[in-house]
């Protein structure tokens, strides 16, 4: 596995583990952290650089959206 992706998967767990804590402790709703996950992956979607760098971010843009529609540890899926 490459330090890269390595270091998404890393960026990934810490996260998830930050907003299940911020679920947990009612910090912030299901729907909020939802929007937050909405958000990044309109970001990436919406992403500029090379040709490489924009298909890296629609990458990420399609994970989130399968965390979104597969439900996680925050929200359970359907």
């Amino acid at each position: 596995m490459s330090e890269h992706s390595t270091s998404g998967i890393a960026a990934l767990s810490i996260c998830e583990a930050l907003m299940l804590a911020l679920n947990d402790a009612k910090v912030l709703p299901e729907r909020e952290i939802l929007g937050v996950l909405e958000d990044a992956a309109a970001t990436h979607e919406n992403a500029g650089g090379s040709d490489l760098e924009i298909e890296e971010h629609k990458a990420v843009a399609r994970l989130i959206k399968k965390i979104i529609a597969g439900g996680n540890s925050v929200r359970r899926q359907q």
